[in-house]
């Protein structure tokens, strides 16, 4: 009997078990959306740290560790520092503004700032954007499942949306956050006594060093292979305007809620950052002509752990696959269902209409996901192209949104557009490189912010329109 793979399928259950018993408490389309906005700030924090460990915080990184070395701390320490914004400057303020006029959606603060036409052009781009971030969790998914069993890894995909898809469609939100706390015990239980194990029986970090000293820059924390600091200028802002994680924030029950919430989040992830990127080197140690550095975690841990730890261990993992995967969900179906069709196809739905539509967008982001994550070749590409896309397009619209009434429809329209172009020519022409040493994201983000200054500037001066009015509050 494969040992791992009976842990894995009953952990599953588990999950699906907890989400559908919770499913039923869920009555309307604001328990589904936002919780019934009363999130105290220990589910704000589990719910948000279980949704930001996921394929990019543990696979993604230890591949980045395996492949480049110590400075892919940056791929998980972005997030920690871009969350410590939110916390503290971005978050309550939003929350407030959400409060205030029952904004459910970030394409809802869009609206209410600047317009149907910003909702609209956000909401289609971040739709096709965040199927590739599913996709990514559910590529993990299915490495982790490939690792235990042996199968094809793309059917292992196959079935981490499967369970992701029938807990998440039956309570949305309100089951996903009950959910995310279940996930969060089994990855913090998972590495914190895998972890150890690990580095003790391979001589400690000292025999790590010395194994993998004479790798160019490996020990470069600041920069090394495709790795670095240059991280913070996509993953950093993703991880202050994500929908999947705002649409929490405005799930939080008061300001304080987002301050203590987020903000141990954001030191939880500065922390974690060393474990997946240590591993990673260490796995670099334990099997260096590794073929696949995606399977450099779950090879790791079936190699230097013992069976029944190895399969713990790796069930942390798949929970943390699994509780992002969620969240990709959670914003897909909420963006479908509020920002595109009750907005623009049927204004006049009902809440019941909406909460229906909800969940079968969920199903169609599911199957959507699913059929990328067969077709995609690795995993930390899939992420890059929405932490991309996200920070450029979402990054200057709500934050200037936020700070000045300077900016208005045109300016936002103006910086989206520009961004989003020069990201894509960027990364097309010259890779993920970029040019002259800056990233395509960071010309994407230059170039969105250059773009809405200028059409400022541009624009006579006139009276405040109602709708300024309106972001003063």
């Amino acid at each position: 009997m494969n040992l791992p793979l009976v842990i894995l399928l009953i952990y599953a259950g588990l999950l699906m078990g907890v989400g559908l018993w919770v499913g039923r408490r869920v009555q309307n389309a604001s328990d589904f959306f936002v919780a019934g906005r009363r999130l105290g700030p220990g589910l704000i924090f589990t719910t948000l740290l279980a949704a930001n460990i996921g394929a990019g915080s543990t696979m993604g990184a230890a591949q980045r560790g395996y492949s480049d070395g110590l400075s892919a701390w940056w791929w998980v320490g972005s997030a920690g520092l871009g969350s410590l914004v939110l916390a503290f400057w971005v978050g309550p303020k939003l929350r407030g503004v959400a409060a205030r006029h029952d904004l459910r959606t970030v394409g809802d603060y869009l609206e209410h700032r600047y317009g149907p036409p910003v909702r609209a052009t956000i909401s289609i781009l971040l739709w096709a954007g965040g199927l590739s971030l599913l996709a990514g969790q559910l590529m993990a998914m299915g490495i982790v499942i490939n690792a235990v069993t042996g199968i094809d890894p793309r059917l292992g995909s196959i079935i981490g949306g499967l369970v992701v898809t029938v807990y998440f469609t039956a309570g949305g939100l309100l089951a996903s956050v009950w959910v995310n706390a279940v996930q969060l015990a089994v990855l913090v239980v998972g590495f914190l006594v895998a972890f150890p194990i690990i580095l003790g029986s391979v001589g400690g970090l000292s025999s790590v060093l010395e194994a993998t000293r004479n790798i160019d820059e490996f020990w470069n924390f600041w920069q090394g292979g495709d790795s670095g600091w240059f991280y913070l200028a996509s993953i950093g802002p993703s991880f202050i305007v994500s929908p999947g994680i705002l649409q929490r924030v405005y799930a939080a029950r008061d300001d304080r809620a987002v301050r203590i919430g987020v903000g141990l989040n954001a030191v939880a992830l500065l922390v974690f950052a060393a474990a997946p990127t240590l591993l990673g080197m260490t796995a670099r140690m334990v099997t260096p002509e590794l073929e696949d550095p995606d399977l450099a975690l779950p090879t790791l841990l079936m190699e230097t752990l013992p069976v029944l730890l190895g399969a713990v261990a790796l069930a942390a993992i798949f929970s943390a696959e699994v509780s992002s995967a969620d969240a990709m969900l959670f914003w897909l179906s909420t963006s479908l269902s509020k920002d595109l069709y009750a907005r623009f196809i049927r204004p006049e739905a009902t809440d019941a209409d909406v909460l229906t539509v909800a969940r079968r967008a969920a199903v169609t982001g599911g199957v959507a996901g699913i059929a990328i994550a067969t077709l995609s070749t690795s995993i930390v590409s899939a992420l890059l192209i929405f932490y991309d896309l996200l920070a450029v397009s979402l990054f200057v619209p709500l934050i200037a949104g936020l700070y000045t009434r300077k900016v208005r429809t045109r300016e936002a329209l103006a910086s989206i557009a520009t961004g989003v172009s020069a990201l894509s020519v960027v990364r097309l022409t010259a890779g993920a490189g970029g040019i002259f040493g800056l990233t395509p994201a960071m010309w994407g983000l230059g170039a969105a912010g250059l773009a809405a200054a200028l059409v400022v500037a541009r624009r006579p001066d006139a009276a405040l329109t109602t709708r300024d009015q309106s972001a003063r509050e």
